[in-house]
């Protein structure tokens, strides 16, 4: 779904003061459902458009759909043409340290005083407690909320190998957005939300804390785990790749043995069930291991999926993007830096049987402030001065 009138959260104004991850993922999100997003940055642009490494792709990824406007908060002119913007806002987001926005005049108490139906959202490290004050990032969180220790080995903790906490904190933020808009239909009331990278972790492995409350035993890391069937397993194919197997019920367990040459394990009664299974691990892996090893990758698959049997390919990311069930609707193609075009992933939401597409890629630094500034009430000889004097930078776009 591209069309701006077709989108449910077309009309809504969203104004983005963000950098990395959290905050521009809530934009993100509220972008690709249809919201008008404009992201405020410095005139020379967010810093994050300039990181390398395992940073190279955090703009290109979390800021289509959204214009930029380019501007000095520190001038008056500038500031004045912020709060103007958010003015009109129905939704603004952050996720600088604490005391940072209230430092410039737009903290939540003084956007809301100026717009009262405004819901300010904040993405934070921590929310309101001892750690508040603190500032995180999405591997300090991991750390400290166990999610690393459950993820590495006994003795060596390891972040997830994505974002994870960034994200997820992101769309409880979205979440708290979209019931205060509709909380706001009711009370013509905005409302102050904060999401965080702390409490988003302990949520994630509320699981494994709830596992010691119920067993006593304090959980291994997902390395070290008993697995609780017997064959939930990487295996290797006859080239050598490899492709992750499970087999979950007793049903898919005399599927597997006849498809794959085991009929006398399917005839042993002393692997009846999976929990005798499980205590005989060390008789059945091997066995299945040599048998899975003949069939080459595409005909093991092949095999696995017509018997309904659960598997997957151990791929990197950078192979999803041949991938043929992405590439039949859940790949974008977005113009990122430097006219590059990547395919990137759409929102993994279905709505209709549709969706959602690209309005627009990547912004260039100022592309879209224009547009914004004029919807701020400022004529375009006004948006001209701005720009001669420093204070806006216009973006090469045709609508800047």
């Amino acid at each position: 779904m591209t069309s701006n009138a077709a989108l449910p959260l077309h009309g809504i104004r969203v104004v983005e003061f963000t950098h990395m991850v959290m905050g521009p993922s809530m934009g993100l999100i509220l972008a690709d459902l249809g919201a008008d997003v404009v992201k405020v940055e410095p005139l020379d642009g967010d810093n994050t458009r300039r990181l390398t490494g395992a940073g190279a792709g955090y703009f290109a990824m979390y800021n289509r759909n959204k214009s930029s406007l380019a501007i000095d908060l520190k001038s008056q002119a500038g500031h004045e043409a912020v709060l103007r913007l958010v003015d009109q806002a129905d939704v603004v987001i952050e996720n600088f340290r604490p005391g940072a926005m209230d430092a410039r005049g737009l903290g939540a108490d003084a956007i809301r005083a100026r717009n009262p139906g405004a819901i300010y959202c904040s993405g934070k490290g921590f929310l309101s407690g001892p750690y508040a004050h603190r500032t995180a990032l999405d591997e300090v969180a991991q750390m400290m909320g166990g999610l690393a220790y459950m993820t590495g080995l006994p003795d060596r903790p390891m972040r997830a190998g994505a974002s994870v906490i960034d994200v997820t904190g992101a769309l409880f933020g979205v979440i708290g957005i979209l019931a205060a808009l509709v909380r706001r239909q009711a009370t013509g009331r905005g409302e102050q939300i904060a999401t965080a990278l702390y409490e988003t972790t302990a949520f994630l492995v509320g699981q494994h804390i709830a596992q010691f409350a119920v067993t006593g035993t304090a959980p291994p890391p997902m390395s070290q785990r008993q697995s609780a069937w017997a064959v939930y397993d990487i295996f290797e194919s006859r080239e050598g790749e490899r492709v992750f197997v499970a087999v979950v019920t007793d049903t898919q367990w005399r599927r597997f043995c006849e498809a794959f040459g085991l009929e006398r394990f399917v005839d042993d009664p002393q692997l009846a069930s999976n929990n005798d299974r499980v205590m005989q691990r060390e008789r059945v892996i091997p066995v299945v291991t040599e048998a899975l090893r003949t069939f080459s990758k595409v005909d093991l698959m092949a095999r696995l999926e017509d018997i309904g049997l659960p598997f997957a390919p151990v791929a990197r990311p950078q192979d999803l993007v041949d991938d043929p069930h992405l590439n039949a609707g859940g790949l974008l193609e977005v113009s990122v830096a430097g006219g590059t075009v990547a395919k990137l992933p759409a929102l993994p939401i279905e709505m209709g049987g549709h969706r959602f597409g690209l309005r627009s890629g990547m912004p260039e630094v100022g592309d879209g402030g224009a547009e914004a500034l004029r919807a701020a009430g400022y004529s375009a000889q006004q948006i001209e001065a701005l720009a001669r004097e420093g204070v806006v930078r216009l973006g090469t776009a045709a609508d800047s």
